[in-house]
């Protein structure tokens, strides 16, 4: 892989870093204010017919909260391949990751052949 193609993919990955990053501190602030209305002794949602009480919320921005952690993580390794030289060889077989594929999915460990044997659980 280039130079040229290693600055884009770091500088997508550092822009995904930056967007899954600011998600999580969203996430927490959106906790602490789902938190808050479950501990004011006037809320009491599981009657509200207008819409998802907070126990709903609470599960929702905890599960995405879950995923933009993990995201982070894989970013975080790419990040890591990319400085230490392995970006873009497949873990499974490595050979090189075809670049498309990177663009669609800058944090790809595996090429699509090795990929479509081992799915995500």
């Amino acid at each position: 892989m280039g130079s040229g193609a290693e600055e884009e993919f770091a500088a997508l990955l550092r822009a995904r870093s930056v967007e899954l990053r600011r998600a999580a501190a969203d996430a927490t602030a959106d906790l602490e204010g789902i938190r808050s209305a479950r501990s004011a002794a006037t809320a009491d949602d599981e009657h509200d017919p207008e819409g998802a009480t907070l126990a709903d919320d609470w599960s929702r921005t905890i599960a995405l909260s879950g995923a933009a952690a993990s995201e982070l993580r894989e970013v975080e390794a790419a990040l890591a391949r990319l400085e230490a030289g392995d970006y873009g060889r497949c873990e499974g077989c490595g050979a090189p990751i075809p670049v498309e594929r990177l663009r669609i999915r800058p944090a790809a460990t595996r090429c699509v052949t090795c990929a479509a044997q081992h799915p995500v659980r």
